[in-house]
């Protein structure tokens, strides 16, 4: 018996998730709730980087999720950050959904739309989840890409008390343009560009931050209010020493402690990982969300391989169900047996 898998184009995927981010955000939340419960397997990403290119990566990221619908996965992820002076997306991607009962591919799929998703998703529903019961009325977005709007996105859907916006990027016009798309998500926040990171900090219920550094550039967060949220989804923006002050919540510990993370970095500072206190999916499990000890919470997320199955299994549901997609016929040869075989002399 063979397979015939769905090939989805980005396009597809961007219309059949919108609308649905609260189905998204909760997706997200049950793999994460599974993840912890250690029914899921996910190896270390492998990157693939390139002479004399050190922002330029390939990422390949295997991953198996147990629960109610088991599954396997793999995403090839490009980022060329230098594609943005181009006009072009700086990411691209595919991610291929395979059957655990027999192996063969289910659907292959453009993934730079359900990577941004996820990784958007994984920290809006951190934000929200963290700051429990307090309102989200202030929010700061330090980097003016893609990642920071579809937050903005999934906060939006999920706090609607959400009334301010304030970014800062060192691009003026991208910080501009990102202020225009986020007014078409929302047009009764209102929105300002903070003159400083100092600045941007001060006063907000989350500060999100999504930028393409490879090395720590922050320094002194002493100017954030000790109930603000932070949301570190590039991973490599504070120093070590921030990170070994701070309430530590990560999505796996063994995964963001790598790849000179902040919190790789603060690893290695003080040869031990003590200073992360929980993961986000031992939250959703019942685990404190907050703790007062005083510091400022910071949540990292690596971004796990078992998010992208999640979204993928959600989209290759929505296809199937609305008659989306492009089914690709014998995809796979016929068993050898079956094969007539001949040799050329």
């Amino acid at each position: 018996m063979t397979t015939n898998p769905l090939i989805l184009p980005g396009g597809e995927i961007a219309t059949l998730f919108q609308g649905r981010e609260l189905e998204i955000m909760n997706a997200v939340a049950s793999a994460y709730q599974t993840h912890a419960l250690g029914d899921s397997f996910v190896p270390h990403s492998s990157f693939l980087r390139f002479p004399d290119s050190e922002r330029n990566r390939i990422i390949a990221l295997p991953a198996y999720l147990g629960g109610d619908s088991p599954g396997a996965s793999m995403k090839w992820i490009a980022s060329f950050p230098g594609n943005l002076a181009l006009g072009m997306e700086r990411a691209s991607a595919v991610l291929i959904l395979n059957s655990t009962e027999t192996g063969h591919i289910q659907a292959i799929m453009e993934s730079s739309v359900i990577s941004a998703k996820r990784t958007a998703a994984s920290a809006a529903l951190a934000g929200h989840t963290m700051r429990g019961d307090d309102p989200i009325h202030s929010v700061g977005m330090i980097g003016c890409g893609l990642i920071n709007f579809e937050t903005f996105r999934f906060l939006v859907a999920r706090r609607p008390e959400l009334n301010a916006l304030s970014v800062f990027d060192l691009n003026m016009e991208r910080a501009n343009q990102f202020l225009d798309k986020c007014r078409e998500l929302a047009p009764n926040v209102n929105f300002s560009i903070a003159s400083s990171v100092a600045d941007l900090f001060q006063q907000k219920s989350i500060v999100t931050l999504a930028t393409t550094a490879v090395t720590p550039h922050i320094d002194d967060i002493s100017m954030c209010d000790p109930n603000t949220v932070i949301l570190h989804t590039s991973l490599r923006d504070f120093t070590a020493e921030i990170m070994l002050e701070a309430d530590n919540v990560v999505d796996d510990v063994d995964h963001v402690c790598r790849a000179q993370t902040s919190l790789h970095l603060a690893e290695q500072q003080v040869n031990h990982r003590q200073f992360i206190r929980t993961s986000i999916g031992e939250i959703l499990n019942g685990a404190p969300a907050r703790v007062p000890n005083g510091k400022i919470p910071i949540y990292s997320p690596f971004g796990l391989g078992v998010l992208d199955l999640a979204l993928g299994q959600l989209a290759l549901q929505f296809a199937t169900s609305q008659g989306m997609g492009i089914q690709l016929e014998n995809f796979l040869p016929e068993p050898w047996t079956e094969r007539t075989e001949s040799v050329v002399a």
